[in-house]
């Protein structure tokens, strides 16, 4: 019996209960409390209390437990076993630091729980070798403990500064998305690092490793310095080269002097900012001759393409020797004015698709699946990339990145390269693009060409709009998730609208048209 005493009185001492007078209980009593407080031991967060019956069952439902009560004797007491059991997820979603000692062998499960909850993982597993310490710098996202010094690390952790806090989690955040969040990625990080090993000339630096968007996005196929990327520009303090290139879809013939065509180059090459422009000629008929094309003065190259395919218009060109990259269709039609905003624009956001047609994106609950709009609202996802600007490392990743079958099936359809284009670019920067002043006329001017047209434009073709429902669907599932991100904000010149003289405005012909 003493055993029993000393085993209730140590177990009773964990709950937050009250425990009085037991040493007083009948036998009979002490032996079922005793045998309800084995059974607590074997239940998650279970826990034993005899108190006053009002005062036990009041706490208890106040806690939502199931319970067990039984009276006892004269005394008016209850026993209650509480079935209490803790959240263990809402925990480790509510916890700044999370113990990871070593479990059965060195390691523990435990570490990657911890990174997906952005729970700050404090190591004491002493000879564990973290997972892929050759490339990430573990310092920035756990606190290594060591298990020798185990009453030291209360003291510690009390003393780790909020900001540092604060930025150990967004560390944590950025390593389980880009290396540990999926099977895949675990194993292209894997093949990644073995490749850097081989080929150490052209390895990725740490910097590359350990930043976002992280090393499988920064690919050293296309460059080892890091002012090659978007994403270092703010880090490095430099700025993209100040001109952009201009590349032109023509899938028409060219018939006429009047073609839309015609006019955005002339309108594109009066730029201050362009430096050249590409018109990569996915048409099924032969080259124009040259004296077809308009007088410009910047470089007009004509590209045919070889597959005269829609996924050409994003491949890697040695041509393309400015960072910005002017995407167009050949029916778009854009001003000079407008073409300068959307750069200016652009240089302060060179890792973004900045632009002027927006869609967006949203979840069908009906058809439990994700829909596709274009309907003009103040709420977009997207820019299209018939007028868009981006930086010219999106047609590396785009071509050497994205899996073969998502490029195949935009080829086949002959649609949505845009909405992928789209999906990459938000895939690896977790932002929305930035839709620029656009002039209400384009989509009743889309609309008339369109009509007009005496080639069937695939604006018009009924199943462009189904197709485009099938890819976004197709796409996030290679994906893993909906990576397009809502937004709200749209770039305006300075006075925009605004009721001043028309000479004190910079960028004038926008209210005009």
């Amino acid at each position: 019996m003493d055993a029993r005493i000393q085993m209730l009185t140590c177990y009773f001492s964990t709950c937050d209960t009250q425990w009085t007078h037991f040493k007083s209980l009948s036998y009979d009593l002490l032996n079922f409390i005793y045998q309800m407080a084995s059974a607590a031991s074997n239940s998650d967060g279970g826990c034993v209390s005899c108190l006053p019956c009002d005062y036990t069952q009041k706490a208890f439902k106040a806690r939502r437990c199931k319970y067990r009560v039984k009276s006892v004797n004269s005394s008016r007491l209850c026993c209650l076993l509480c079935l209490c059991r803790y959240d263990y997820k809402e925990m480790l979603h509510n916890s700044t630091f999370c113990l990871v000692p070593r479990g059965r062998r060195l390691g523990s499960f435990r570490f990657l729980e911890a990174l997906q909850a952005a729970c700050v993982p404090v190591m004491l597993s002493n000879g564990w070798e973290l997972p892929f310490s050759e490339i990430i710098d573990w310092n920035t996202a756990a606190v290594i403990g060591d298990e020798r010094l185990l009453l030291q690390i209360p003291t510690t952790v009390r003393s780790i500064h909020q900001d540092k806090i604060l930025s150990l989690r967004q560390q944590t955040q950025f390593l389980w998305e880009a290396y540990f969040s999926s099977v895949e990625k675990i194993v292209l990080s894997t093949l990644e690092i073995i490749q850097d090993r081989v080929l150490e000339h052209s390895s990725r630096s740490s910097l590359m490793w350990n930043s976002h968007p992280g090393g499988l996005f920064a690919l050293p196929q296309y460059s080892g310095y890091l002012g090659d990327f978007p994403f270092y520009y703010a880090t490095l303090g430099i700025k993209p080269y100040p001109k952009f290139t201009a590349v032109i879809h023509a899938v028409s013939p060219l018939v006429s002097q009047s073609q839309p065509i015609l006019k955005l180059l002339v309108a594109v090459a009066k730029s201050q900012y362009c430096a050249q422009i590409i018109v990569l000629w996915n048409c099924d008929k032969p080259l124009p001759a040259k004296h077809r094309w308009p007088a410009t003065s910047v470089p007009v190259i004509v590209i045919e393409g070889e597959n005269k395919v829609m996924s050409s218009r994003f491949l890697p060109y040695e041509t393309i020797v400015t960072d910005a990259v002017l995407s167009l269709d050949e029916d778009t039609v854009l001003s000079t004015t407008e073409v300068d905003f959307a750069f200016t624009v652009w240089q302060s956001f060179p890792e973004r698709i900045v632009g002027y047609p927006a869609r967006s994106h949203f979840w069908d609950s009906n058809k439990e699946r994700w829909g596709y709009t274009s309907k003009w609202t103040n709420d977009y996802s997207m820019v299209l990339t018939g007028a868009a600007i981006y930086h010219r490392y999106y047609h590396h990743l785009y071509t050497n990145y994205l899996p073969t079958s998502l490029k195949s099936m935009v080829d086949q359809l002959a649609n949505c390269e845009d909405i992928l284009m789209n999906f990459l670019v938000s895939a690896v920067t977790k932002l929305p693009p930035i839709k620029v002043t656009q002039k209400k006329q384009y989509k009743e001017t889309m609309m008339g060409q369109v009509r007009s047209s005496s080639r069937a434009s695939r604006w018009a073709d009924p199943d462009h709009f189904a197709q485009r429902q099938t890819c976004m669907n197709k796409f996030t599932s290679w994906f893993g998730a909906m990576p397009l991100v809502h937004s709200q904000m749209r770039l305006d010149p300075v006075l925009f609208k605004d009721q001043v003289s028309i000479l004190r405005k910079k960028y004038r012909d926008i209210e005009r048209l």
